[in-house]
């Protein structure tokens, strides 16, 4: 999946959506989110206080050379839109984790960042019939075009009621 990608519109409304809705192969393009010099320095001062995510001056003498996000900043800006665009309210139960989480290159203020999410498996539980496995691969692309995040996000959700 690259910032080209196609693939299959889902048939079903993100928020009507249950298990067997997501249809491996699909791509959702999840929507946009700005990034602000002011909301990368209150997350990091909070979270993650290095002095290139905190500190302008020190940040423009370090090794990006400017302000950039955390990378916990930018997973935190991809749930967000996982959450706006993709995962069904209605049938989420919880996730058990990612796989595969990586920060590509650095996000600085002022970027914009698009998300697309891709259905890499579906499947039922074989223990509780009820419930599945979602794993959906995430990328999120600045406005170059250039990818800064992917992973691998694992989540239960609720099989059609029957």
């Amino acid at each position: 999946m690259d910032a080209q990608a196609g693939g299959r519109a889902p048939a079903v409304p993100f928020q009507e959506r249950f298990l067997e809705d997501y249809a491996v192969g699909e791509v959702v393009d999840c929507g946009e989110i700005a990034v602000s010099e002011d909301e990368i320095v209150e997350f990091a001062g909070r979270y993650d206080p290095q002095p290139f995510h905190i500190d302008p001056d020190a940040a423009a003498e370090g090794p990006f050379g400017g302000l950039i996000a955390s990378g916990w900043h930018t997973t935190a800006l991809m749930m967000r839109l996982y959450v706006e665009h993709y995962l069904s309210p209605r049938a989420s139960l919880g996730g058990p984790g990612v796989d595969e989480l990586r920060w590509t290159e650095p996000v600085r203020p002022g970027d914009t960042l698009s998300m697309r999410a891709g259905v890499v498996e579906s499947r039922p539980s074989s223990s509780k019939p009820d419930r599945g496995l979602l794993r959906t691969r995430v990328e999120l692309f600045n406005q170059h075009g250039r990818k800064v995040f992917h992973a691998v996000v694992l989540n239960m959700l609720r099989t059609r009621p029957r």
